[in-house]
């Protein structure tokens, strides 16, 4: 059996790569390795992405489903003996309805690309992340993306009103919804977002718009204390009455690495805060967002919750601040980075990284430790970097020390970024028996023969 003839045959000779084409292109964000896969099919349509399911479950041969390989946890790998279904040429925004606030679009739509498509109708897709230019609509859909603004909007799961997802067996399930309210039966959508590619691949999907702010009011805070930043959270989300939509912490570790060479940004106030907090308020008032804004900037101040604060002044201001909290690519110089994603209770954080921090030392030795994330919903982004030539050897005690204390207050192994390879062997810490169980069940169901994604999750 030759698998990229055959794929060739359904798809034409340019809509599939083989081994030695894949050797050329990068196995994903950041890393040194290339892809690797008996072939790579890039279908057009949600026909041709059945058709290949088809073949694929017929002659025994897995498929992994690929976007834009910005993911962090594995999750899209592929083995030399399976098939990567790229939706690379599946780029088409099909439509925008401003009056029903909803586009229709093709899963290998950057989320750049739409964000763009929508503003020039005054609207907005409100899902943001530092990946935006690369990651695919597709790919946030099918891992729950999160991002920057989840405090105000929620995670992908809520932008997502209907969509489109092709089976094992090469069945279509054509979801197309445009309603916010449907409530008849099952909300199929839901099985397909969030699981990794293993129950299915979505190929098209429609979106839920807003309509685009007018303002936008930013600062750059530093606080002296974790209690404080906690505060100065819900006094911000009230004083503001709704408009908050971005909440970021930064512990000072990560604050000085971004705003020092070699890294490109440079401190807006002090780099000696234990804690940094950028904040970020989206409007349609221009004096009076503004006002309140500064008003609700001022009263924390007085009430003590906030030592020091940069206001933006233009839209350039707003960007530099984002730019900084961005920079995470500063973690990956002089060392091997270790990633983690995690959720728990903001009442457990404080204590939760400080015990980390003291156990580092004593289990690993020689590292550096820099802690930021989306304080507003209970995600932090932890960075372990190792020295080269002892980082495979000591990442699962790194793991232990990150993942195992989670599960004493229910926090999440991943807040925004999956399971896939990396912490299938950790997915116990945030899910019952039970829960994994029936997980295990619909995964069976819907892919008895575990064509898809196979070995991911579980």
């Amino acid at each position: 059996m030759n698998i990229v003839s055959s794929l060739r045959d359904l798809l034409g000779d340019n809509a599939v790569l083989d081994a030695a084409d894949l050797a050329t292109r990068s196995a994903g964000f950041l890393r040194p390795d290339n892809l690797q896969a008996a072939a790579l099919a890039r279908p057009a349509n949600t026909e041709q992405v059945a058709q290949v399911l088809r073949w694929c479950r017929n002659n025994g041969v897995g498929v992994v489903a690929q976007g834009g390989l910005t993911g962090l946890v594995h999750g899209a790998d592929a083995d030399p003996a399976q098939v990567i279904l790229s939706l690379e040429r599946m780029r088409d925004i099909e439509s925008i309805d401003p009056r029903q606030r909803c586009a229709t679009v093709q899963a290998g739509v950057t989320l750049q690309a739409l964000q763009e498509a929508v503003e020039e109708h005054g609207l907005m897709f409100p899902l943001d992340l530092g990946a935006r230019g690369t990651a695919t609509v597709g790919g946030n859909a099918a891992t729950n993306a999160g991002g920057n603004r989840v405090i105000r909007y929620g995670m992908m799961r809520d932008m997502v009103l209907g969509l489109e997802a092709v089976l094992a067996d090469g069945t279509v399930i054509s979801s197309l919804n445009q309603l916010i309210k449907n409530n008849a039966g099952y909300d199929l959508k839901q099985l397909f977002i969030g699981s990794e590619g293993t129950l299915g691949v979505i190929t098209r999907l429609v979106l839920r718009l807003r309509e685009c702010p007018t303002t936008r009011n930013m600062a750059l805070v530093g606080l002296e204390s974790f209690d404080n930043m906690t505060a100065l959270l819900k006094h911000m989300d009230r004083e503001l009455g709704g408009t908050l939509s971005a909440f970021e912490a930064m512990w000072n570790g990560f604050y000085r690495l971004v705003t020092t060479e070699p890294a490109r940004g440079r401190p807006p106030i002090s780099q000696d805060y234990p804690y940094y907090v950028l904040m970020e308020s989206q409007g349609a008032d221009p004096e009076g967002d503004s006002q309140r804004f500064n008003d609700a900037l001022a009263s924390a101040l007085e009430a003590g919750l906030l030592a020091d604060a940069a206001v933006s002044q233009s839209e350039g201001d707003c960007q530099r601040f984002w730019a900084l909290r961005d920079d995470v690519e500063q973690t990956f110089l002089g060392g091997v980075p270790c990633v983690f994603d995690i959720s728990l209770p903001m009442a457990e954080m404080e204590t939760y990284i400080d015990e980390l921090r003291d156990a580092l030392p004593g289990a690993v030795g020689e590292h550096k430790l820099w802690v930021f994330g989306h304080l507003g919903d209970g995600n932090l982004h932890i960075v372990v970097q190792l020295p080269p030539e002892r980082a495979d050897a000591l990442r699962p005690t790194v793991e232990q020390r990150v993942y195992a204390p989670l599960s004493a207050f229910k926090g999440s192994v991943s807040a925004e970024h999956g399971i896939g390879l990396e912490k299938k062997a950790w997915l116990h810490v945030s899910r019952s028996a039970q829960e994994i169980q029936l997980m295990r069940t619909l995964k069976a169901a819907l892919d008895p023969t575990g064509t898809l994604n196979p070995g991911k999750m579980f």
